[in-house]
């Protein structure tokens, strides 16, 4: 999967399985893991991957750019990610670019969000909510 480096915006691909590993911008040298910002999934591929090979948990967030409720949850999944970045990887799948994602889980509502522990899902919450809430009930 790409990751986008915080200090230079390159984009640097990583193995999912390698996410917990240190590593560095490829251009500019500036840390990229651990992932302190919600990584965007741009094909099913790279989620699967994700979901898979990735050694922490992954909090993925079904959102969508014309949903309200998802443009106020989207600063809650940014704090999650910075502040339980050693813990917990957090992504965004766009429901409208990745519908056959959306579709595979069953994504009726929108904000959702699905913890995935060993490639499969553990838990599911909808709407929005501050991150505090998110990480109580999703046990994070």
């Amino acid at each position: 999967m790409e990751v986008a480096c915080a200090s230079c915006s390159a984009r640097n691909r990583v193995p999912a399985k390698r996410l917990s590993d240190k590593a560095k911008c490829a251009q500019c040298k500036a840390a990229l893991l651990p992932l302190a910002r919600p990584v965007a999934l741009a094909s099913a591929q790279d989620f699967d991957e994700l979901v898979r090979d990735s050694p922490l948990p992954v909090l993925v967030d079904f959102w969508a750019a014309w949903c309200g409720p998802c443009r106020m949850v989207a600063p809650e999944m940014e704090k999650l990610a910075r502040d339980r970045s050693e813990r917990v990887l957090v992504a965004k799948v766009d429901t409208e670019a990745l519908p056959t994602v959306a579709q595979r889980f069953n994504i009726r509502s929108i904000p959702t969000m699905i913890l995935f522990r060993g490639g499969a899902e553990a838990r599911r919450l909808s709407g929005a909510m501050p991150a505090a809430e998110i990480s109580r009930q999703l046990e994070l």
